[in-house]
C-alpha cells in the first residue's frame, strides 16, 4: 500500500499527463509501481515453486530452508518486540507506561485467542477503540 501511495503521489504531483489529468496520472503511476514491485516476487514463486517442491526430501536443500524459516521467525519476533516497546513506552523506559495501549493489546489477544475472531475485525476494532479513547482523553 505504501508503494502504491508513493507512486500515486509521484504521478499526481509531477502532472505526468498535464494539469487536467492529475488523478489519472496518479492512478497509472500507482498501478505501474505496484506492478513492477510485485512482479519479480510472483515470477520467483511461479517459476521457482516447482523447483523447491522437487527438492522436498533432499537434505542439502531442506536444511538451508529450515534455517531461513528460523531466521524469518526471529525477524518477526524482533519486530514484535520493537513495536511493543515503542507502543507501551513511547518515551522510552524512563517515560510513562501507556496503560491504554496495554489494555487494548490485552483485549485484542483475548478476542483473538479465546473467541477466535477474525484478525482484520480485531485490528479495525482496536483502531476504533484507540481513536475513541485518545480523542476522549486528550
Amino acid at each position: 500500500m505504501v508503494v502504491a501511495f508513493v507512486g500515486f503521489i509521484g504521478g499526481y504531483v509531477n502532472a505526468v499527463f498535464g494539469p487536467d489529468s492529475l488523478f489519472l496520472a496518479g492512478a497509472i503511476a500507482a498501478s505501474l509501481v505496484t506492478w513492477f514491485t510485485f512482479l519479480p516476487s510472483f515470477l520467483f514463486i511461479l517459476l521457482g515453486g516447482p523447483l523447491v517442491e522437487a527438492t522436498h526430501g533432499v537434505l542439502k536443500f531442506t536444511a538451508p530452508l529450515t534455517a531461513i524459516t528460523a531466521a524469518v521467525v526471529g525477524v518477526i519476533l524482533n519486530l514484535a518486540l520493537f513495536f511493543g516497546y515503542h507502543i507501551l513506552w513511547p518515551e522510552g523506559f524512563t517515560g510513562a507506561f501507556d496503560s491504554l495501549s496495554a489494555l487494548i493489546a490485552a483485549g485484542a489477544a483475548i478476542v483473538l485467542f479465546r473467541f477466535k475472531r477474525n484478525v482484520i475485525h480485531v485490528i479495525v476494532g482496536c483502531a476504533v477503540v484507540g481513536l475513541a479513547l485518545k480523542t476522549l482523553i486528550l
